[in-house]
């Protein structure tokens, strides 16, 4: 995804004021949807659902926590931004619609950097036939704050929640995991190494995939789609935002089951395989943990089973659910048996360092 940024010219923010700023960043926004009656410029936004059930997230990103300026490029920052929120109604079996933006931005930033970071929310827009109907900009004193609230709908029929597995249901995951944390790891390597020498060229060949993951995900829609066509409703669904472990133990918590998941069947890319030997770390471990891969967790029932085996789905059976309620386990290719724990982010909890 090419950057816009523009190196040579800055507008400063005081230029255009809070009513022209957000003139200019919300003026190139297309309606895509039938739903959307009236988008911005008005006290609220007007969206016409006609019957359907309508589904509410909101995600927030801060600068410092969630991103880091010095290796992400503001429109694949504003990309991500939209596309994680996607994510949240795509795990709910439903379609994105809406969105809703709220921005705190400091004088560090310039006019033509909120533009970057909205070229990569309009960017996310078209490709997922969303709509920007709104939002709010204001001032802030500690970097940047983007805070996104998407609206989307489904049939009541339809929709997956966390808490519909049964035991023996069977655990699938769509992609593969642990990309997005070493694509992390490479950016933070190449940071440390940047702050020590400023001369240095950064060592990025080979890693797209990863740095991909990681800067730009994407949100599952088309696995969504194709278990419709195929007639497989999920029972339990979620998206890995946190690491697999932390969701598992979300669908277990959720459902009131237990959970076998073999080590083995974690899909895995060979540039995530080769990338966590590097950094000494188990690749199954920074599946588990690692997070930010917003692929698709979800359990079906076994009599679904032929149905996803015999289609080339980008979805892996990885274990099943069983009635032991709460109880998580990994088994090892040798058979040992390990108590899943979430070690993924947190943000309210205390980080070791």
């Amino acid at each position: 995804m090419e950057d816009n940024e523009k190196e040579f010219e800055r507008t400063e923010l005081d230029e255009l004021g809070e009513f022209g700023l957000i003139d200019r960043l919300t003026a190139d926004f297309p309606i895509q949807n039938p739903s959307t009656l009236k988008g911005v410029g008005d006290d609220a936004a007007v969206i016409n659902h006609e019957g359907e059930r309508t589904l509410v997230s909101v995600d927030m990103l801060v600068e410092g926590i969630h991103f880091d300026m010095t290796y992400t490029p503001l429109k694949h920052l504003g990309y991500k931004a939209a596309v994680v929120n996607f994510s949240d109604i795509y795990a709910m079996n439903g379609t994105p619609t809406q969105i809703v933006i709220g921005l705190g931005v400091s004088n560090r930033y310039s006019v033509e950097a909120l533009d970057a970071l909205y070229d990569g929310i309009r960017l996310a827009c078209e490709r997922y036939h969303v709509d920007m109907v709104g939002g709010d900009v204001t001032s802030s004193k500690t970097g940047l704050i983007i805070s996104i609230t998407v609206i989307g709908t489904a049939k009541e029929e339809d929709i997956v929640y966390r808490s519909g597995a049964h035991p023996n249901d069977l655990l699938c995951v769509s992609g593969d995991l642990g990309g997005a944390y070493m694509g992390l790891l490479v950016l933070e390597r190449e940071k440390a190494e940047f702050l020590a020498n400023p001369n240095m060229q950064p060592k990025l060949e080979g890693l797209d995939y990863v740095l991909e993951r990681q800067l730009k995900p994407e949100a599952r829609k088309d696995v969504i789609k194709q278990l419709k066509e195929i007639g497989v409703k999920p029972t339990s669904m979620i998206d890995i935002s946190d690491g697999l472990a932390s969701e598992i133990l979300h669908l277990c918590k959720e459902s009131g089951v237990g959970c076998q998941l073999y080590e083995e069947k974690i899909p895995l890319d060979p540039t995530t395989d080769k990338l966590a030997k590097e950094f000494q770390i188990v690749p199954s471990i920074a599946a588990l943990n690692g997070g930010e891969d917003y692929e698709l967790l979800f359990t079906i029932s076994q009599a679904d089973y032929e149905k996803i085996k015999e289609l080339s789905l980008d979805v892996s059976i990885i274990g099943y659910m069983t009635a032991d309620k709460g109880v998580a386990e990994l088994i090892t290719p040798d058979k040992h048996v390990i108590p899943l724990k979430a070690q993924g982010w947190d943000h309210m909890r205390k980080q070791e360092e």
